[in-house]
């Protein structure tokens, strides 16, 4: 069997003595929806990532922004592009930008001015339980985030979004009055599975967003599902995210490294690649490389088509 390439949909790096990212700074808890985050507070680099990901042909990494301090935002797109340039990593960068804020076309202008930059993330996972929550504040009822979103296209910036199920259906109904603007939804869409309905919620989810031809979804954050996950969890929730979405609009990411937190790399992606296994060569390749190079404008075709046969380097086999 030939091995795919690797697109890695999702991906951080950070230097915590140049950019500030609160939630990296200690004092650090085990309460919050990541739990103590300790083991990864410290610098991530492209170094330390080809390392992680040596196993796989990895061919190309989408950097999504690393919840640093809003008023640094700026200052890690530069900190980034300076890595691209230096060490041909990440090949594409998902910014940050409060778009219910006042001015923030400005910073949609600046963002989409650095070559690498293709879309914007603003996390919105807001959840009545504190421990949950990640915002204070629902921002999908916020009228001011939505005239924000509608500035994206403007901008040719797609939306990465980060949410919980109970938010999807209002978000989707936006969504549709903004055809033009890709979404790209993080994480499984992060079902709530102690919540009373909280599959039930997320299957509606998927399926308001899934209608929506412009929105895909990103194979990854299992450990955001359960931080002991198993295979037995995770693979009934891959399998109807890619049954709802199409293996045309699913990334498979790593999230690395935050899910490293729950499970080490070859093991969140070697769970991708068993949940994938049975899927076409062109699906695979589309879903591990193929759909983040389109969605994100990378402009690796060129190197995608490329299949390394057996005797090639030792790499598992998506």
């Amino acid at each position: 069997m030939p091995t795919i390439p690797f697109v890695d949909a999702h991906m951080h790096l950070w230097k915590l003595a140049a950019i500030r990212y609160p939630w990296l700074t200690p004092p650090f808890a085990d309460d919050g929806p990541n739990g103590s985050v300790a083991a990864i507070a410290r610098d991530f680099g492209v170094a330390d990532y080809r390392a992680q990901a040596e196993r796989w042909t990895l061919v190309g990494a989408v950097h999504v922004e690393a919840g640093a301090d809003p008023a640094m935002a700026l200052n890690e797109t530069r900190w980034l592009e300076a890595q691209a340039e230096r060490d041909g990593l990440p090949n594409g960068l998902v910014a940050f930008a409060r778009l219910d804020q006042p001015g923030v076309e400005a910073v949609l202008e600046a963002q989409a001015a650095h070559p690498h930059v293709r879309g914007i993330r603003q996390i919105l996972n807001w959840h009545a339980d504190p421990r949950r929550t990640y915002q204070p504040l629902d921002l999908t009822l916020s009228p001011a985030w939505a005239q924000g979103f509608a500035l994206l296209r403007r901008y040719r910036l797609s939306f990465d979004l980060q949410c919980y199920p109970g938010q999807m259906a209002r978000l989707a109904a936006l969504f549709a009055r903004h055809p033009d603007t890709p979404v790209i939804l993080n994480h499984l869409g992060m079902p709530i599975l102690s919540d009373p309905e909280g599959v039930a919620q997320w299957r509606a989810g998927l399926r308001a967003l899934a209608a929506l031809p412009q929105v895909a979804i990103k194979l990854s954050g299992l450990g955001f599902i359960d931080r002991h996950w198993t295979d037995a969890l995770v693979r009934p929730l891959l399998a109807k995210a890619i049954d709802r979405f199409g293996p045309d609009r699913c990334l498979v990411a790593s999230d690395s490294p935050t899910d490293t937190l729950f499970a080490p790399f070859d093991r969140c992606l070697t769970a991708l690649a068993d949940a994938t296994a049975g899927f076409s060569l062109d699906e695979r390749r589309a879903m591990w490389a193929g759909n983040a190079d389109r969605l994100y404008r990378l402009g690796l075709a060129g190197r995608l088509h490329r299949i390394v046969e057996p005797g090639g380097p030792s790499c598992p086999t998506p």
